[in-house]
């Protein structure tokens, strides 16, 4: 079964950090760039950052840069989400997703896999005092 399983998510204080963790299976995740979505309450979806299958390369929202950081450990089938100091405002339901991680730092040019569209359930991530 080809899924995406997001993890990691909670509440933490502002100013925290919080992993998310993205496990893939039941395909070669390596051969696929994985996006990170963010979905907060009332809010419309948005790109967060994506990490190419091929080379590692990463993009970032601009307003995430400093913050937040992709990784992958291609062994493990895992795609990560380190998120530092944390804001209320980044309170949202955090997903990940094959993607096509379009021009290099230019997050608004993401888009889904066109040939493997996987989504993972979603994982909440609450910043409040």
């Amino acid at each position: 079964q080809v899924q995406l399983v997001e993890s990691g998510g909670g509440l933490v204080q502002p100013g925290g950090s919080l992993r998310l963790s993205c496990a893939a299976s039941g395909f070669a995740s390596d051969n696929y760039a994985i996006g990170w979505f963010r979905q907060a309450p009332g809010k419309e979806r948005e790109g967060v950052s994506c990490i190419s299958g091929s080379d590692g390369s990463t993009t970032y929202a601009d307003s995430l840069k400093g913050r937040f950081t992709i990784s992958r450990d291609n062994a493990k089938n895992t795609v990560y989400l380190q998120m530092n100091s944390l804001k209320p405002e980044d309170t949202a339901v955090y997903y990940c997703a094959t993607a096509d991680c379009g021009l290099a730092d230019d997050l608004a040019t993401m888009s889904i896999d066109r040939y493997l569209e996987v989504w993972g359930q979603g994982t909440l991530v609450t910043v409040s005092s």
